[in-house]
This record gives structure tokens, C-alpha cells and sequence, in this order.
């Protein structure tokens, strides 16, 4: 890949790589640290990649520079605390985008990736594996089990409406 390339590629993805890990996180601060760290190790690997990968490479990067910040992160705190204690805070929503958040979050971690991926991101199947090394069997069950989950989440009219 040729510098010219790479500047290519940070105008094309950096968006949706932050949009990726932003999702996943909550936390932006952390999600621009993981873009930075993703762009910077593909710099450093520039010469073996191709440039008609370097969406996937810098995807995949980033999702695992994420796992091991947040595995890092839950050996520090426990994960309740890292939620915000979200049982407290069901009945507090109003805004669809809140809730759609909201529902994300209780969602385990490979779920809300393959989700995140697929729906928000447009990934395919055999994409979304590749970067998260999981089959595409297991990809689709995770995006079933995902998306069966929040339709329960969001279905619950208390968790939509406000309590007055």
C-alpha cells in the first residue's frame, strides 16, 4: 500500500471505525485512542497490506485493540460499575436513540459487535467472521440471538416511555 493509500484510507474508514468502537465502548475517548492505535499499527504494516484489505485489517485491528482495553479495563473495575449501574436508569427514557443505546449495552459483547457490524457497519457474514474469528454459522446465531434480545428490550413499553 502506497502513502498515498493510506491518507485514502484514513479520509474512507476512520469515520466508521469510530462509529464501530464508539458503539461498542460509549466511551470516546477510548474509541479515538483505538482508531489512533488501529491506523498507527497499520502504518507500521503498511508494506504487507493490501489496499484492498485495509478496510478489514483496520476493522478487525480495532476490534481487537477494543476487547483487550475493555478486558484490561474489567480487571480494574467490575462490570457492573462500568455500566453505570443500569437497572437504576430503565425508566428514564423517552428518546429512541437513548433506548436504542440503552438496549446495545445490556447486550453481551460478541453480540453487540456482530450486530453493531452487520447493521450498522453493512458487513457481510463472512466479513463479520473473518474479523471477529468466529464461523459464519456462529456469526448468524449471534446476530439472531442479538437481535432477538433487543426486540424484547425495546417491545417493553416501560423502558420507552418515561414514568410520569
Amino acid at each position: 500500500m502506497t502513502k498515498k493509500e493510506f491518507n485514502s484510507c484514513v479520509d474512507q474508514y476512520a469515520d466508521g471505525v469510530y462509529r464501530f468502537v464508539l458503539k461498542n465502548t460509549g466511551d470516546e475517548d477510548m474509541a479515538q485512542d483505538i482508531v489512533q492505535e488501529s491506523f498507527t499499527r497499520m502504518w507500521q504494516k503498511v508494506s504487507d497490506i493490501a489496499y484492498d484489505k485495509s478496510k478489514s485489517y483496520l476493522f478487525t485491528t480495532a476490534y481487537h485493540t477494543m476487547i483487550d482495553l475493555i478486558r484490561k479495563e474489567e480487571r480494574l473495575t467490575r462490570l457492573e460499575d462500568w455500566h453505570h449501574n443500569s437497572e437504576a436508569e430503565f425508566n428514564t427514557y423517552s428518546d429512541l436513540k437513548e433506548v436504542l443505546n440503552k438496549a446495545l449495552s445490556t447486550l453481551p459483547e460478541k453480540q453487540r459487535t456482530v450486530v453493531l457490524l452487520r447493521d450498522y457497519e453493512g458487513y457481510s457474514y463472512d466479513e463479520i467472521g473473518g474479523i471477529t474469528g468466529l464461523s459464519e454459522a456462529q456469526v448468524k446465531v449471534y446476530i439472531f440471538r442479538a437481535r432477538k434480545s433487543l426486540r424484547n428490550y425495546i417491545t417493553k413499553i416501560d423502558y420507552v416511555l418515561e414514568d410520569k
